[in-house]
C-alpha cells in the first residue's frame, strides 16, 4: 500500500506586468490560488496541509471559495467555470462556458446563489453574472470596451457589481438583474482590481497608475483616495480589505505591500509598509494579495508567498515557496537523506525537509537554466542549454563559487560517480565526455546516437544508452572507455539507467514504457514483463537497500517493483503528478519522494508487504 503522506505545493502562476488572485476560505485559514490546470488549497497555519483540483482541461486562471466555504468556482482561460465541492473527491456541481476567452475574475453574490465574472472575450460580453445551479443569466453588462480585469459583489443588499478593466473605467451596475448606472473615468492606466469592503459600505480599486480611489458603495460617488504621501511608487496590482473594514493591503510592483487606514471619510493613510524579502530582483516585484483573518498573505513575481502577521506587523513575514514550473529533477543528499533539492527548468534550486516542507532556495550567482542535475554532498552539478556543464560549491543554503566547462555539445544526461564525484560522465547525442573537477579527460564518440548513460559508483564501469534500445557496457580505464558488452531487450530508445546502492544491478527504463533489472555480474535480467506503464518512462529510482525500484511515466503514474517477487505484484501510484512524473527519489526504505510536470514535489509512505 501507499499513501500520500506530504504534499510541496507549487507557487501560484504569476505573469509580469499583471495582477493575480489568491482568495481565502470565509471559514478557515486556507488560501486557494492557481498554478497551470491545478487548483491549489493550502492551509496557512500547516503549509503541509495541501489539496490539488486537477480537472481543468485548460489553465486555471481563479478560483474562489463561496460564503458558506462548501464550494470552490474556479476558471480557466478558455472562459469555463467549475463549480465543484470542497471535501472529500471534490465532487463536481456544475460546469458554465460563460465567456468566449480568458476569465480573470469571479465573484460569489453574498448568499451564494450568483456568481459574477469577468475577463476577455468577444465583442461586449466581457462580463457575466448566471445563476450557480442553472447557468442563467442575470443581467446584461455594457459600458466596457476592453478586458475587465476584476470584479466584486456588494456583500450585503441592496445587491450591486462593479467591474473594471484595462478602458481606465470602473462601471457600477445595479441589480438584480443587473443593468449599467454609471461610469468613473478617475484612473489614467489600466484599472486591476476593485473590492467591496466587508461591511457593502465603500468599495475601492487600484490601479496601473499607482493611485487606489475609494467610493460610496451605495451611489457609487467617489469619496477620497489612498495618500500619494508614502504611497506606491509602481503600478498597484492587488487590494484586500481587512475583517473589520478599517484597513486595506495594497501590493505593487515596488516591491512593496503597504496597510493603509481607511478614515470614514474614504481617505487612506499608510500605517505601515511591508517590505518584501528577496534581493530585490524583478523577482520581487508584489503581484497579489489577500488579508485573510489574521495573516497578511503576499505573492512576489517569482511565486514566494510571505505570511505577515496582522497583529504584530513589525514581526518578520513566514516565506512560502516553491516551483512553477515542471520540476525535472530530484536529488537526496546522502549524508541527510531528510533534505531533498529539486530542480526546474527555469534555473530555481529548491531545498526541503522531509517533515518541515520549503527549507530555502539555493541561489546560484548564474541562474542558468537547468536541463540535467546532480548533486553530492557539498556540491551539484548542473547543465542547461548552453553546452556548459557547472559545478557549484554549496555550503548549508548558500552556493559558492561555480566552475564551469563547455563541452562542445548539447549535455543529454550528466551522471557522478558517487564514491568519487570528481568523475563525471556527460553523454552526449554522438558518444560521452569524461569530467575530472572542470576539467574534460576525453571526448569519445560511440557511433551511435546516445539517449541516456550511467556510471558505477567507483567509476570503473559506464552503462550507455541508445536511440536503438541496446545498452552498451564499458569498463573505463584512466580516460579511455572499452566496450565490454552490448544489451538487448528494450524495444524503444533508453529513457533512463541507474545502478543499484550495493552496485549488484542496474535498471534501464525506455521511452516505449518498459523497464528492465538487470544483473551486473551474468548481465543477465533478473526483473522482467515491467510493462505497465502506458507512456514513456521519464525517471527511475532505487531503495537504499536495493530491494525496490520505482518508476516513474508521462502517464502521471509512480509504479514500485520488488526485486525478488514477478512484476505483477506490484504497487501503482496512480495520479502521482498531473502531466506526468519527471523525477524520483528514496529518502528511506519506505519513502518516495516525486516530482513532476504540475511542479509539486510529493513523499508517498510504502507499508511493507507481508
Amino acid at each position: 500500500m501507499s499513501q500520500l503522506a506530504e504534499t510541496y505545493a507549487c507557487v501560484p502562476t504569476t505573469e509580469r506586468g499583471r495582477g493575480i488572485l489568491i482568495s481565502g476560505n470565509p471559514k478557515s485559514n486556507t488560501i486557494t490560488y492557481t498554478n497551470g490546470r491545478s487548483v491549489i488549497m493550502i492551509n496557512l497555519d500547516n503549509p503541509l496541509d495541501v489539496s490539488v483540483y486537477a480537472e481543468h482541461a485548460y489553465p486555471a486562471t481563479v478560483a474562489r471559495y463561496s460564503p458558506n466555504g462548501e464550494w470552490i468556482a474556479s476558471a480557466d482561460v478558455a472562459g469555463t467555470v467549475r463549480i465543484w465541492g470542497t471535501r472529500n473527491e471534490f465532487v463536481l456541481k456544475k460546469e458554465f462556458k460563460v465567456l468566449s476567452g480568458r476569465i480573470d475574475d469571479l465573484q460569489w453574490s453574498p448568499d451564494g446563489m450568483r456568481i459574477v465574472a469577468c475577463g476577455d472575450g468577444k465583442g461586449k460580453s466581457l462580463v457575466r453574472a448566471f445563476m450557480w445551479d442553472s447557468g442563467t443569466n442575470v443581467g446584461e453588462f455594457d459600458g466596457h470596451s476592453r478586458r475587465v480585469l476584476s470584479c466584486a459583489f456588494k456583500p450585503t443588499r441592496p445587491f450591486r457589481i462593479v467591474t473594471c478593466g484595462e478602458d481606465f473605467l470602473v462601471n457600477f451596475y445595479e441589480g438584480p438583474p443587473f443593468k449599467f448606472k454609471l461610469s468613473h473615468r478617475d484612473h489614467s492606466n489600466f484599472v486591476n482590481c476593485v473590492r467591496f469592503s466587508p461591511d457593502g459600505s465603500k468599495f475601492i480599486s487600484v490601479s496601473s497608475d499607482k493611485k487606489g480611489l475609494i467610493y460610496d458603495a451605495k451611489t457609487a460617488e467617489k469619496m477620497g483616495e489612498l495618500s500619494s504621501e508614502d504611497g506606491h511608487k509602481g503600478s498597484i496590482y492587488a487590494v484586500s480589505w481587512s475583517p473589520d473594514g478599517k484597513q486595506v493591503l495594497t501590493a505593487s510592483a515596488d516591491k512593496s505591500a503597504k496597510v493603509w487606514e481607511i478614515s470614514e471619510d474614504g481617505n487612506g493613510k499608510v500605517k505601515k509598509t511591508l517590505a518584501s524579502p528577496g534581493s530585490g530582483g524583478v523577482d520581487d516585484m508584489l503581484v497579489g494579495c489577500l488579508w485573510q483573518n489574521d495573516h497578511l498573505v503576499t505573492v512576489s513575481l517569482g511565486g514566494t508567498i510571505s505570511l505577515f502577521s496582522a497583529t504584530d506587523l513589525d514581526k518578520a513575514p513566514l516565506l512560502l515557496s516553491g516551483h512553477m514550473k515542471n520540476v525535472t529533477s530530484l536529488a537526496v543528499l546522502k549524508s541527510d537523506p531528510k533534505i531533498i533539492l529539486s530542480s526546474s527548468y527555469d534555473g530555481l534550486i529548491i531545498k526541503w525537509i522531509q517533515g518541515i516542507g520549503y527549507s530555502g532556495r539555493l541561489q546560484r550567482k548564474e541562474n542558468s537554466q537547468i536541463k540535467c542535475f546532480a548533486a553530492v554532498e557539498e556540491e551539484i552539478v548542473t547543465s542547461g542549454f548552453d553546452n556548459k556543464i557547472w559545478r557549484v560549491s554549496v555550503h548549508g543554503d548558500q552556493c559558492g563559487d561555480a566552475v564551469s566547462v563547455d563541452i562542445g555539445s548539447q549535455p543529454k544526461d550528466l551522471n557522478l560517480a558517487l564514491l568519487s564525484p570528481d568523475l563525471a560522465l556527460v553523454s552526449t547525442d554522438s558518444g560521452v565526455v569524461l569530467l575530472r573537477g572542470a576539467k574534460i579527460v576525453s571526448t569519445i564518440n560511440l557511433g551511435f546516437t546516445v539517449t541516456a548513460s550511467a556510471i558505477s559508483p567507483d567509476g570503473t564501469e559506464a552503462i550507455v544508452g541508445g536511440q536503438d534500445g541496446k545498452l552498451h557496457i564499458y569498463s573505463v580505464t584512466g580516460d579511455t572507455l572499452n566496450e565490454e558488452a552490448v544489451l538487448e531487450k528494450h524495444r524503444g530508445a533508453i529513457s533512463v539507467i541507474r545502478y543499484s546502492p550495493n552496485v549488484s544491478m542496474f535498471a534501464s527504463g525506455d521511452v516505449n514504457r518498459e523497464a528492465v533489472v538487470w544483473d551486473r555480474d551474468s548481465r543477465e535480467v533478473k526483473l522482467k514483463n515491467m510493462l505497465y506503464h502506458t507512456a514513456r518512462i521519464n525517471c527511475l529510482a532505487w531503495s537504499p537497500d536495493s530491494s525496490m525500484i520505482a518508476t516513474g511515466s508521462l502517464d502521471t503514474c509512480v509504479i514500485i517493483y520488488e526485486v525478488d517477487k514477478p512484476a505483477s505484484s506490484r504497487l501503482t501510484i496512480k495520479g502521482a503528478h498531473l502531466g506526468g512524473v519527471y523525477g524520483l527519489a528514496f529518502t528511506d526504505q519506505y519513502s518516495v519522494v516525486s516530482s513532476g510536470e504540475d511542479a509539486c514535489v510529493r513523499v508517498w509512505k510504502l507499508t511493507p508487504q507481508s
